[in-house]
């Protein structure tokens, strides 16, 4: 079958959720009219339907290949990265200072979304590119900002985040990479970066000029865990103060990871500093290499929900088309006993529903997010802080709807989903990634309840699902009782719950506020629809609000049962 981007639904969430116009409103974001947002959005749509996504497939069978020291990838993707790049869709967002377009954050994550949704591991190569560009136009020195962001922003040069080592997982704190001063020669003033990363997404290919690692590594004397971490830029080539490129620097691929899914993703073992002379150099201060680096990390968590969005997308359409094209038995309780398409079957029409309405509200959350965070660059009060509570629940639910979506995708083929031909199966295996990087999706949860609950002493979350409440009262009853749920939990967890206590229900808690969020989110997108969202969209909104948002107000037991039972059993017994 052939992928179709899914333009209509991005332009009203882009309209209603992200609030376009409003931010077109400000001198900063005027450009992005009417006209502009529809020509971005149709006009990525169509690149990534027409050069990216055919390469999803060969992407899967073929992989990307290490050889001689070298990553290579299948035929066609050279040509396509190209494309990207010349066509201008790396820069959308980018500082015009630097050669970006200075367009909204919202319309990068559009297109972030369309080319991960046509390929979801080709799409991680920009998607970590966007990362490395926030880290170092917030951290980065004016020197470095002049040498890495033009290319940065154009695509040219692609890059990377390097945090996590064998033996320290999401333990970032735990890592051994060290940065020693040098303090003769021609860099003077920089670091020799010495340690072995590992899972570093797109950490060697060979689409782009030049690799920028980002790196988290220790100076001498750091004090331990995460307060003793620096970040340093690590180029694959040396780049002169003219921005030429010079030598190989001394850091190299050793390795790519075996992996279930995004074959076409290589995700690679790095070594720093083999022959003692890799360099790199400080950004931003010593021993805030976090602080910078999860800079990087929001902007990069963000677009793995989007992620989630992406592969239900794919794996909603092609469910689509199979459920339209397959003819088998006849409809339960119709006069007549001729076989009829699935599609026409009770069972399957539950499941592309949900489907639909799994994917739909995801979108509607994304672009809800994105809209904040693009308030939170205009200084519009609250509108960064909001946006920081809304990263885990797009990042976390996102993923999790990815993977129910592209599970039911193989339920719909049946048999022929769990075989790899039909295409079905690399949807479900590419998507079990998502809940994983970029902090696990417990990770969020956590992140959730320990931090962003505490913002403002909670007002900042319970403000969000007051506003959830207020425009579900009347509209969508179960949708405010879900949102008042979500209220008396996050007043238990700030108030009477023990620390364990919260994390234990952090999981269940962060689906019900996302869940209530989307919720609303497409319950505006009803009043404001057109054409043939107009018919389907308050079917969609109706289903996510019947079916979906019971489900999640049934967790709030869950949530707020405490820990007691995970620790009724010691870990011999539990484990053993």
């Amino acid at each position: 079958m052939e992928y179709t981007a899914a333009t209509a639904d991005q332009i009203l969430a882009i309209r209603v959720n992200a609030g376009i116009e409003e931010l077109a409103a400000h001198d900063r974001f005027a450009a992005a009219s009417p006209d502009m947002v529809e020509a971005i959005v149709e006009g990525i749509g169509q690149f990534a339907a027409g050069e990216w996504a055919p390469l999803n497939r060969v992407g899967d069978q073929q992989g990307a290949v290490l050889a001689d020291g070298r990553v290579t990838l299948p035929a066609g993707f050279a040509e396509a990265y190209r494309g990207y790049v010349e066509q201008g869709w790396n820069a959308i967002s980018g500082d015009s200072e630097f050669g970006g377009q200075g367009l909204p954050f919202t319309l990068a994550a559009n297109v972030i979304e369309n080319v991960g949704t046509a390929n979801m591991a080709f799409g991680l190569l920009p998607m970590l590119t966007v990362g490395a560009i926030e880290a170092l136009s917030h951290h980065g020195s004016a020197a470095q900002k002049a040498l890495y962001l033009e290319k940065l922003i154009s695509g040219q040069w692609s890059g990377t985040m390097n945090l996590t080592e064998p033996q320290a997982g999401s333990d970032v704190g735990a890592l051994r990479t060290t940065a020693v001063p040098i303090s003769d020669g021609e860099h003077t003033g920089k670091y020799l970066i010495k340690g072995t990363k590992i899972f570093i997404t797109w950490g060697e290919h060979d689409l782009a000029e030049n690799i920028v690692h980002l790196v988290l590594a220790r100076t001498p004397g750091a004090p331990a865990g995460s307060r003793g971490i620096s970040l340093f830029v690590v180029p694959k080539f040396h780049v002169a103060v003219d921005g030429t490129l010079g030598a190989r620097n001394d850091v190299r691929v050793v390795g790519l990871e075996h992996k279930l899914g995004i074959m076409a993703s290589p995700t690679c073992v790095m070594s720093f500093g083999d022959n003692d002379a890799c360099v790199g150099e400080l950004v931003g201060h010593e021993n805030e290499g976090l602080k910078a680096m999860f800079t990087m990390m929001n902007s990069a968590r963000i677009n793995v929900g989007s992620q989630g969005v992406q592969i239900a997308e794919r794996a909603l359409q092609q469910a689509q088309y199979y459920a339209r094209e397959r003819v088998q038995s006849a409809r339960a309780g119709a006069p007549g006993k001729d076989p009829v398409a699935i599609v026409e079957h009770p069972d399957v029409r539950r499941m592309l529903l949900r489907m639909r309405a799994l994917t739909e509200g995801a979108r509607a959350l994304l672009y809800y997010t994105a809209g904040q965070v693009d308030r939170g660059a205009l200084s519009v009060d609250g509108a960064q802080a909001r946006a920081d509570c809304l990263v885990p629940l797009i990042k976390a639910w996102g993923t999790d709807v990815g993977c129910e979506v592209a599970s039911l995708g193989v339920q719909i083929h049946g048999g022929m989903g769990f075989v790899e031909e039909t295409g079905a199966a690399q949807h479900y295996r590419d998507a079990r990634i998502a809940p994983i990087y970029e902090g696990t999706n417990g990770i969020q949860a956590a992140d959730l309840v320990t931090r962003k609950l505490g913002y403002e002493g909670g007002a900042v979350l319970t403000a969000l699902l007051a506003d959830v409440a207020r425009a579900a009262d009347g509209a969508a009853p179960q949708l405010k009782a879900l949102a008042d749920d979500c209220i008396e939990v996050a007043h238990w967890m700030a108030g009477e719950a023990s620390l364990d206590d919260k994390l234990a229900g952090s999981v269940p808690f962060c689906t019900m506020c996302a869940v209530a969020v989307a919720g609303w989110q497409l319950l505006r997108q009803v009043g404001a629809a057109e054409g043939k969202l107009a018919q389907t969209k308050p079917v969609i909104a109706g289903y996510f609000n019947t079916h979906l948002v019971p489900e999640a107000r049934g967790l709030k037991a869950a949530a707020t049962d405490g820990a007691g039972l995970l620790y009724a059993l010691d870990a011999e017994a539990l484990a053993g």
